[in-house]
């Protein structure tokens, strides 16, 4: 269990006052300069050590993606760019980040911003996010009010600005590509890759795009070094993250723990238990709702981090954990998560605008058993169909669900099929 002296997020409920004065006497904002006199190379290189993996889902060295940032050019600047279009469906770390802790992300900027070259940083906020965006805005002001932000921030010689961008509540610009293009005023399509973000990004320009936690962490990993980051979790999981409990828990929840902790402690120790007991549990998404499920036989022993939820064809993805106990139409459920891919999908691709909404549809039948056997390969083929076809990781999102509950609760599917044609016989 992760000590109260080791979070990170040390006001991650509001408790404690907001303002920047209460934040510089809780450590933040303490002799940041310090950070950027040591020059770019040491803090990646820091971030590097850390182990720091990206939060937003797909868990790449956030130091190693710094480091594809070209040297600074006059003639093209470069821009920090940060993921807070939290629309994952049980993602809601961010969001109590920009709420109660958004001078973490701010000095995490500046610092970050300052690694890449940049002196722009712009926050994509997703377009629900109302009061959390007027919180981080009020907390932008004071941070340039104090002068950490500016022609000098934080006395560092180094001119850096922020910028918010309210987004109008799409769930494809979450995708980083689609996030640049809605940043420039155009429609939320996400772009062929290469050229990366990072060769040719906003306004054509090297940019990295990174979630909300990234960077937040980044100045209390500098301030307490690499190697204390890197002791929490297993080798290549390390650190610490936020883990949204939700479902049908006893009390539903965010909380800061350590990478790699068993995700039966998890739940047990924060969310107050599965509704019912441990043993009425029937399965879990353990990554928001893009990743596969994993059966209650599995969670016994599962730990939460990348590589042991990938192994067992899953995935961390945002942290998100969704509890769904023994009283879950399991079917139903998945079908609710296609139905809300195939309304979020763009368009542009071909399998992704076809096949979420084929997909949408024979789920709807598996749910009243109103189907076939052949259909249900039909619908395990699809998804194989779009997997791997799309621009962006959209159409596997769409499709891995369905894959997970092939998996793992195929029998429930033709167990209903079965029932529904015996009873249409009786009928007869």
């Amino acid at each position: 269990m992760l000590k109260d002296k080791d979070k990170i997020f040390s006001n991650l409920y509001g408790i404690k006052e907001r303002e920047i004065d209460s934040v510089i006497s809780r450590g933040h904002w303490d002799n940041t300069a310090k950070f950027i006199k040591k020059g770019s190379s040491w803090i990646i290189d820091e971030v590097k050590k850390s182990g720091l993996r990206g939060r937003g889902g797909a868990g790449f060295p956030t130091g190693l993606k710094w480091s594809f940032m070209p040297k600074p050019n006059p003639d093209k600047p470069s821009y920090l760019v940060v993921n807070a279009d939290e629309s994952e469906p049980g993602t809601c770390k961010d969001r109590e980040i920009l709420r109660h802790e958004p001078h973490t992300l701010i000095e995490g900027c500046l610092i970050a911003g300052f690694s890449m070259g940049a002196h722009v940083a712009y926050i994509y906020v997703r377009g629900e996010y109302v009061r959390e965006r007027e919180s981080l805005q009020i907390a932008i002001d004071e941070a340039y009010s104090k002068g950490f932000l500016g022609k000098n921030a934080a006395k560092s010689g180094w001119k850096f600005d922020i910028y918010v961008h309210h987004g109008a509540g799409a769930y494809i610009c979450g995708e980083e590509t689609a996030l640049l293009e809605s940043l420039e005023g155009k429609k939320g399509m996400p772009r062929m890759k290469p050229p990366f973000p990072a060769m040719a990004g906003l306004y054509g320009c090297p940019t990295t795009v990174n979630n909300v936690e990234s960077i937040a962490v980044v100045p209390t990993i500098l301030r307490r070094g690499a190697s204390w980051f890197s002791k929490f979790g297993r080798a290549n999981n390390t650190g610490t993250k936020l883990f949204c409990l939700s479902g049908h828990v006893e009390k539903p929840c965010v909380v800061e723990e350590e990478m790699s902790i068993p995700l039966k402690e998890l739940i047990e120790k924060y969310a107050g238990g599965v509704i019912g007991g441990w043993k009425n549990l029937k399965a879990i998404i353990p990554g928001g709702s893009s990743v596969p499920l994993l059966p209650a036989k599995l969670c016994n022993d599962a730990l939460m981090d990348f590589d042991w939820l990938r192994e067992n064809q899953s995935g961390l993805g945002t942290g998100a954990v969704i509890v769904m106990n023994s009283d879950t139409d399991i079917v139903k459920a998945i079908w609710r998560l296609s139905k809300f891919y195939n309304h979020e999908s763009c368009g542009q691709c071909t399998p992704c605008r076809e096949g979420t909404g084929w997909m949408m549809r024979l789920m709807n039948r598996l749910v009243t058993g109103d189907a076939n056997l052949k259909e249900v390969e039909n619908l395990l083929e699809i998804t194989k169909q779009v997997e791997g076809h799309t621009i962006c990781a959209l159409g596997d999102a769409a499709a891995w669900p369905i894959q997970g509950l092939f998996r793992h609760f195929r029998h429930e599917i033709e167990d209903r099929i079965k029932n529904r044609i015996t009873k249409n016989i009786a009928a007869e």
